[in-house]
């Protein structure tokens, strides 16, 4: 019996509720950044489209929507936080993606403790068990491959600092899962966990 295969173009539509590409490419890791202006306001949110790149130096990224206010800071200071976005802190991490006035600190909003980093000038997240100090390398617009502008921006780091709560560190290596991170699925609003049960090991041949 042959497969009935759903088949599409993007630019003419995919004539379905909800856009299954974010659903196909996902789950997909949390950037959750902070950020600071030139005047010292902080800002943190979350960015669904984020991953690293390079091993060495390691090249994180992330993409926005809209020039929103983490690439306008990223471009003026030129300096970012990954933090991890966990099980425990996701009611947190949501309150932070919250569309609110430039002025308005999301560390605040969220009931966060800004804990100075070490490298750069820009917070990380007390609260969250692994971040990363990020030094900006590149911002840039994304163009289709018509080479038409789209109103989406990314930002390429450099991480220079890291740190790792201890109690993930297991025989000197990072536990993923007991670190219980979450990622973001394709809908309005489908997150996963990652979990211990969910792991399997798989060597290169």
């Amino acid at each position: 019996m042959s497969k009935r295969i759903h088949s599409y173009q993007p630019r003419v539509g995919h004539g379905l509720p909800h856009d299954p590409i974010a659903s196909i490419l996902g789950p997909r890791p949390i950037g959750w950044i902070s950020s600071r202006d030139a005047d010292g306001r902080l800002n943190l949110a979350p960015y669904s489209f984020f991953n690293i790149f390079n091993y060495r130096p390691p090249i994180v990224a992330f993409s926005s929507v809209c020039e929103k206010d983490s690439v306008r800071n990223c471009r003026a200071v030129g300096e970012f936080v990954y933090n991890l976005a966990t099980r425990e802190l996701a009611e947190q991490m949501n309150l932070t993606s919250a569309a609110v006035a430039p002025d308005v600190d999301e560390f605040s909003l969220a009931g966060l403790t800004p804990a100075a980093s070490k490298v750069i000038s820009v917070p990380r997240v007390n609260e969250s068990p692994v971040a990363l100090e990020c030094r900006v390398c590149e911002v840039f617009q994304l163009e289709g491959a018509d080479t038409a502008l789209i109103d989406t921006w990314m930002v390429l780091a450099e991480v220079v600092a890291v740190h790792i709560d201890e109690s993930l560190l297991r025989d000197g290596i990072y536990d993923t899962a007991a670190a219980r991170p979450i990622l973001r699925g394709g809908g309005a609003a489908d997150y996963f966990e990652i979990t211990p049960q969910a792991r399997f090991a798989m060597r290169r041949p």
